[in-house]
């Protein structure tokens, strides 16, 4: 049986990367340290013109290590358990806040809290998926000391805005930019606006290396205090490497190709992340806003040197994904499916924007329906980001600080919202399918 279409199964895999974690397997001396670690962060700092990249070993920890150096004032820690915003509404000495927008998730999230920083909710934009500027405005308090904001799906957001609302608060800007690596902003790089910025590797992002993160900066003192957190964090365990180089191989020769064989490649992937074979990509701790083990750590070699081998192809990657995204808003701008104006070339380029194009998203009244059909009857796995207004759609939204009603239009995306895949593995004749599945909702 044929490879399912899917949006988030080991996407960016390519044979060489298979062929490089195969030989990494049995080169053990490796994976911790090696020249891979310095030459990831020399090629990011080069990338983006930016004179610190620090890696860790995901997104979260290397936001962990921006507010650590920021060094922002944390809420009572009497009770060490609980989570920031529970400590700060039971009436003990508030921290300060870190306005972040909804309909995100809780990876961006929980580092605040496990670093003792009141999460605040903004809501998003309709359109774009970004932060809600009107919203923004309201929601900044006496407490908010940083912004946060996000490069939904690829697309970066109002930096223009963004920046003059943070300067007329005094607020510091930190860029999340765990999907828009390689997008720009009138020529200029997204993670290069505000005082910090931090992107990650993960296994669905614009380049994978199963995990991995970087924080960034041009601030001199924010940059050896980031570079100090790092160098104490220390590195992974060999097992939680051996782990992450498993997730390409089996991917690749068991969980694919089997996927819907009987469901063996569905069973298999479970168990063997029920059993720890496999790292699942949100540990059951952090839906409930705990912390853990293996975070903040530095980021292994072994994953640096699969980074640089996903790196060297961005612009190949990039090219694909911004042709398949053209492909699909030329087929669906005009039909029943929602699809923003900010997806349009001619939007774009008159306001020389650069998506990233991470995943191409739309609307449709039925979206649930739609995720349901394509995977049981069409073996196409699309729609995973974002059910809830904090993904993934099982996260304990009291433990992350987010309280129902207080972003509606998140929540309503939440429920009409689903993505179709651009990744370097979607062929021409996938996103044909894709869009023939979707004509009878047209």
């Amino acid at each position: 049986m044929a490879k399912p279409i899917s949006i988030s199964l080991a996407p960016n895999n390519e044979k060489d990367d298979v062929k490089l974690v195969l030989r990494l397997i049995f080169q053990p001396w490796k994976w911790k340290r090696g020249s891979a670690i310095k030459e990831i962060e020399d090629k990011f700092e080069e990338y983006l013109g930016v004179k610190y990249a620090v890696s860790f070993n995901s997104g979260r920890s290397a936001l962990m290590a921006i507010i650590n150096a920021i060094g922002m004032k944390k809420d009572d820690p009497s009770s060490a358990k609980a989570p920031a915003y529970a400590k700060a509404s039971a009436g003990k000495s508030a921290g300060e806040g870190v306005l972040l927008q909804a309909f995100t998730c809780n990876a961006s999230v929980n580092p605040l809290i496990w670093s003792g920083v009141k999460p605040v909710y903004v809501d998003c934009d309709k359109d774009s998926y970004n932060i809600d500027i009107m919203d923004l405005k309201r929601k900044i308090a006496s407490n908010s000391r940083v912004l946060m904001v996000q490069h939904t799906f690829g697309l970066p957001a109002d930096i223009e805005e963004v920046l003059a609302v943070a300067k007329e608060n005094n607020m510091i800007l930190i860029e999340d930019c765990a999907h828009s690596l390689g997008a720009e902003y009138k020529g200029q790089k997204v993670g290069t606006f505000g005082k910090a910025a931090f992107f990650s590797f993960g296994r669905d992002k614009i380049i994978s290396s199963v995990w991995g993160g970087m924080a960034v900066t041009n601030d001199h003192e924010l940059g050896e205090k980031i570079r100090q957190y790092q160098e104490k964090s220390g590195c992974s365990s060999y097992f939680w490497i051996f782990q992450q180089l498993l997730h390409p191989i089996l991917m690749n020769y068991i969980v694919l190709p089997l996927y819907n064989f009987l469901d063996l490649g569905k069973i298999f992937l479970v168990l063997s992340q029920w059993f720890g074979i496999l790292s699942k990509a949100v540990h059951w701790k952090e839906k409930q806003g705990k912390k853990p083990s293996y975070f903040p750590k530095n980021m292994p070699n072994a994953l640096a040197i699969l980074a640089l081998n996903q790196f060297k192809k961005l612009d190949r990657f990039y090219n694909h994904r911004e042709q398949l995204s053209q492909f699909y808003y030329n087929a669906l701008k005009n039909s029943s499916f929602e699809v923003p104006e900010s997806l349009s070339p001619e939007y774009l380029k008159k306001n020389n924007i650069k998506h990233s194009f991470l995943r191409f998203t739309i609307k449709h009244k039925k979206a649930h329906e739609i995720i349901y059909e394509a995977w049981h009857k069409e073996n196409i796995i699309i729609g995973d980001w974002y059910t809830s207004p904090v993904i993934p759609a099982d996260t304990k939204l009291e433990s992350v600080g987010y309280k129902l009603g207080s972003c509606p239009t998140a929540e309503k995306l939440a429920k009409t919202t689903f993505n179709l895949p651009t990744h370097i593995n979607i062929s021409q004749k996938d996103a044909e399918k894709i869009i023939k599945f979707l004509a009878k909702w047209k």
